[in-house]
């Protein structure tokens, strides 16, 4: 609260009570018919009604101030609140692009992806269905990422690759 507030209602308040006075020696005045002393005393209660006002308008504009700074300061919080989260924003969607790129190149079989190769011999054992170097006839088999046995015959040739 400003200053400026803070003496404009006390300054009010003041003369709103300093008012009782000077209407108490009228109301007496008025009463034993003395009209000197009611004149004064209605003098007294102007003059102190006048500050009284001015002390309120003074308030008033203080109150006014006031509540200007309360909306420029919460437009300020507001807007470095939009600048956080745009910020934030911004570098989500760094990471996220980041994180793209990353799984982009690891399918395109980039240099970190480890590669395995089978060779000549191995593909005729896999097209024989021979595993056994003692000429025993196997079916190759191929295992689930859950353990479990596939069932059908494994594509053969082309490259495999594993990303870790």
């Amino acid at each position: 609260m400003r200053t400026k507030t803070m003496e404009g209602l006390i300054g009010a308040r003041t003369n709103m009570e300093l008012l009782n006075t000077p209407f108490r020696v009228y109301k007496e005045a008025r009463r034993r018919g003395d009209t000197a002393a009611m004149e004064r005393a209605m003098g007294y209660v102007n003059d102190f009604s006048n500050e009284a006002d001015e002390y309120k308008a003074q308030a008033d504009e203080g109150m006014k101030e006031d509540a200007e700074d309360a909306r420029e300061k919460a437009a300020a919080q507001c807007e470095e609140s939009i600048r956080r989260r745009r910020e934030e924003q911004e570098s989500f969607e760094k990471k996220l692009e980041e994180k793209q790129q990353e799984n982009k190149t690891a399918k395109e079989g980039n240099s970190d992806a480890d590669t395995v190769e089978i060779s000549e011999d191995g593909k005729e054992l896999l097209k024989d269905g021979e595993a056994d170097a003692g000429g025993a006839k196997m079916e190759p088999v191929v295992y689930t990422s859950d353990g479990e046995v596939l069932q059908g015959k494994p594509q053969t040739g082309g490259t495999v690759s594993v990303t870790v």
